[in-house]
């Protein structure tokens, strides 16, 4: 095999997009196709309309599986080691009545934290206060403070 055809066999395998579809003639009917007026369009004309149609689908294929990989990394946060690991800032929907070891703390991101350590927080009441849930340097803890208190409680995600 002569190297030039070696190097355009190479070029042309480099320059296929990572997914390509079908051409447009090949998904439509004979019908659909005249009726959308394409059957009008030359040979490079309807080249050009594949190969951007090739280039929108990639790049839509592209943004959704990077906004769908974000959504789950963010519903999963606190799950195991699932999702990122920066703190957590929200509030508790609704009033805290202190720590107490298997309370939960509903907040109003919709994620809802069981305690499952035994500090206490004694005496104070707050109408949804401000938290922020830090993971552990090491391990897969996490832990719970409330706005105005150094007092941290060890958490884990229910929902």
């Amino acid at each position: 095999m002569p190297v030039r055809s070696i190097l355009l066999a190479a070029s042309l395998l480099f320059a296929m997009p990572a997914f390509a579809q079908q051409p447009i003639e090949a998904q439509m009917t004979p019908e659909e196709f005249a009726a959308a007026g394409l059957d009008k369009l030359s040979a490079g004309e309807l080249a050009r309309l594949n190969a951007w149609l090739n280039r929108t689908i990639e790049g839509e294929t592209t943004r959704a599986t990077t906004e769908t990989r974000a959504k789950v990394a963010e519903e999963n946060r606190g799950f195991s080691a699932l999702g990122p690991s920066e703190p957590i800032e929200a509030r508790i929907s609704g009033g805290f009545d202190g720590f107490a070891r298997n309370r939960e703390y509903t907040l109003d991101n919709g994620q809802v934290w069981r305690q499952i350590d035994a500090a206490t927080l004694a005496g104070v009441r707050r109408d949804s206060p401000s938290v922020r849930i830090t993971p552990s340097v090491i391990g897969k803890a996490w832990f719970l403070t409330i706005e105005g208190y150094n007092t941290r409680a060890k958490v884990v995600r229910v929902r």
